[in-house]
This record gives C-alpha cells, structure tokens and sequence, in this order.
C-alpha cells in the first residue's frame, strides 16, 4: 500500500520550495549556492514522493542519484530527471561552501522547467496510486469508503 499522504505532503513541500527558485532569478542578489539549494530540496522532496507513492520506505538520504535508482527500478521513465542528479552537493557541500570560482552559473530556468516536468509525472503517479487504490472488484458489493474515492 502506497503511504499517498506522505507522497502529497513531500509535494507541497517541493512546491514551496520551487516558488523559493521562482522569487531568486535576480542574480545578483541570490546566491547559487542559494538557488541550488532550494533545487535539490525540491527535487529530493518530488523522488521522496513519488517513491513514497509506489509503496516503497525512501531512504533518509540527499543523494538524488540514489533516489533516481529507486525510482528507475520500478518506473522505466525516470533517466528523463538525471540531469538534476548534480544538484546534490547543494544539499550540504555547497550549504555551507561557496562553490569553485570556475563553476559555471546554475541554469535556474532550466532547473525550473525538469523540476516542472519532475512534478507533473509524481503528480501522475499519485493520480494513479490514488486511482488503484479505489478499484473495487468486478461483482463486487463493495462500496468506496469515506475517504471519497471514485464515482460509484
């Protein structure tokens, strides 16, 4: 059984923090260690809640690769989201490090869009968790519960 008020709970936190990225695309005054941080917390929330969702008990952890292997190991349509797999170290490294004086500037509308795409597919796959969980037998007396699933 998916745990889907977890996985919906994880979302809304994800959705705050990508208003977060969305409030920070004047340079000059957010940090990408700043804006980074608040991709890789949204992009850990959204893997949490989409293994939460598929019944699975995520891992206390901030590596998104790992998250990503879970994930990948029962949806075939998780390689699309490893290109946020590098906002990792922005999670604790870069927390409390500024990043190389070399590094390129994070691609903050493109780290918005994968985490817009990332969020519609967990969205999906909570519709159909929810969905699943309110199938009723065929030729079955069953009745949905209160909890308001389906048009019976």
């Amino acid at each position: 059984m998916s745990d889907l008020k977890c996985a919906q709970a994880l979302v809304s936190l994800a959705e705050r923090n990508m208003r977060s990225i969305r409030g920070m695309e004047d340079l000059a005054t957010f940090a990408d260690e700043t804006a980074g941080f608040h991709a890789q917390q949204a992009a850990e929330a959204l893997l949490k809640a989409w293994i939460a969702c598929m019944g699975e008990v995520y891992p206390l952890t901030h590596d998104l690769e790992a998250l990503l292997d879970i994930v990948d190991k029962r949806s075939a349509d998780a390689s699309r989201f490893r290109d946020l797999a590098p906002l990792t170290p922005f999670a604790d490294k870069y927390r409390y490090e500024f990043l190389p004086a070399d590094a390129p500037p994070l691609d903050r509308q493109g780290i918005a869009s994968q985490l817009d795409a990332l969020l519609k597919r967990v969205r999906t796959a909570i519709a159909e968790a929810e969905a699943e969980a309110c199938v009723v037998p065929t030729g079955s007396l069953a009745r949905p519960d209160a909890s308001g699933c389906g048009n019976y």
